[in-house]
């Protein structure tokens, strides 16, 4: 989980996981030198939460730092302004299910609106991220020689997301919702290098002939969104 000078944010966000009755987990923090009283207040809890604080080269290489310090078979991804659904959900997905023949669990996950993100796992990513970060448990396995790209500052989930569906990932998908999820996530900034980064991550993971056809998607999807924005409020 990264975190930099998000606090309070931080704190319901763990107390979502302290909640849980399932408890066979543990949980790293990826705090980049927070000078918000993050260190002290993450001193102060229990034995299976860790941490390390120090400055990071973005969320993604904080990501990176958790995934080489995480030891379950499991990996899952919290942003500070997140939180898990209720308090039963890791035992609803855990307790019963065997899932030794799959490497990514895909659920649900919605936002403080009541606004519901169903995602899916299918060759509609190519056109778009249908994918929610907080929507899947990933097996560590997946990450023995790749990792998020750090050179996509914004997108790396959707570019790693894109390759495991490239090399056709053993997945299951299950009628469960995972997450509250912060409604302003670095993803929620629709601006140019958004879009820039979404058209290389595709010609990245496919072929230099498809060029033409994502810089084409990646423009109309940008004016798209800027010609709809709505005018902030007064």
């Amino acid at each position: 989980m990264p975190t930099f000078n998000n606090l309070e944010k931080l704190k319901q966000c763990l107390l979502s996981i302290q909640a849980q009755s399932y408890t066979n987990f543990e949980v790293w923090i990826i705090d980049g030198a927070s000078a918000d009283g993050t260190i002290d207040f993450l001193k102060t809890l229990p034995p299976q939460f860790h941490f390390i604080s120090e400055k990071d080269n973005g969320i993604y290489d904080a990501m990176n730092k958790g995934i080489d310090l995480a030891n379950g078979e499991w990996l899952y991804f919290m942003g500070a302004d997140d939180k898990l659904f209720f308090n039963l959900t890791l035992a609803s997905i855990f307790s019963s299910n065997d899932f030794d023949d799959k490497n990514l669990i895909i659920g649900n996950i919605t936002y403080p609106k009541n606004q519901n993100f169903y995602s899916s796992f299918s060759s509609k990513l190519w056109i778009k991220n249908t994918l929610h970060h907080q929507s899947v448990f990933y097996k560590k396995i997946l990450f023995r020689n790749i990792k998020y790209d750090t050179s996509f500052k914004v997108l790396a989930d959707y570019h790693f997301n894109l390759y495991l569906f490239r090399n056709k990932v053993n997945h299951i998908k299950i009628n469960e919702t995972i997450a509250i999820c912060g409604a302003e996530g670095i993803s929620k900034n629709y601006n140019w290098n958004l879009y820039k980064e979404d058209i290389r991550l595709k010609i990245k993971n496919s072929n230099i002939l498809f060029a033409i056809f994502f810089w084409t998607l990646g423009i109309s999807k940008y004016l798209f969104r800027k010609l709809n924005k709505k005018p902030a409020s007064k």
